[in-house]
């Protein structure tokens, strides 16, 4: 697991524009915390880095976000109010996966027995003053294992590690 701290929302935006200079087509991250952790400032640093213009909101009631960035677009997804695994087929998640962008699902631990096995999970927590957070990153399969040491170099450049 990689661990970074983040002393402000800024700077966990920048954390997630580090990560979004490492992802391809077809991957996917998971984003777990508790509510008002950051998630969804983290997609919006993530998606600014890749091009988004458009506003980048919480998902919660939509249940899903696309943006299209400069070169990948962002499937932004919020599973939070679903209630049953079978729901997540509606959401065709397959198929997201196949298109030339990058899904990202909050509370997506929900979910797991319905994913591929091959996803970056980064959980978010909070630190000790009101603006800090934990970030750790951690690999699930061999896609994002073998860009790990990319991913803490990125990370050491923006955040110090814990």
């Amino acid at each position: 697991m990689i661990r970074v701290a983040t002393t402000g929302v800024e700077q966990t935006q920048a954390v997630a524009a580090a990560l979004a200079d490492l992802v391809q087509a077809g991957d996917l991250v998971l984003l777990l915390g508790d509510l008002g952790a950051g998630k969804t400032a983290f997609v919006k640093g993530f998606g600014a880095q890749l091009g988004v213009t458009d506003p980048i909101t919480s998902p919660t009631f939509t249940l899903a976000q696309n943006y299209q960035g400069e070169n990948l677009g962002i499937h932004h997804l919020d599973v939070y109010r679903l209630d049953q695994l079978e729901e997540v087929i509606g959401l065709g998640i397959d198929e997201l996966l196949d298109d030339n962008a990058v899904t990202i699902i909050e509370w997506g631990d929900a979910i797991v027995p319905m994913l591929p096995a091959n996803y970056l999970e980064l959980r978010i927590g909070f630190g000790e003053g009101d603006d800090e957070r934990v970030l750790g990153f951690s690999s699930v399969g061999t896609a994002w294992a073998a860009r790990e040491p990319g991913l803490a170099a990125a990370l050491e450049k923006v955040a110090p590690a814990c």
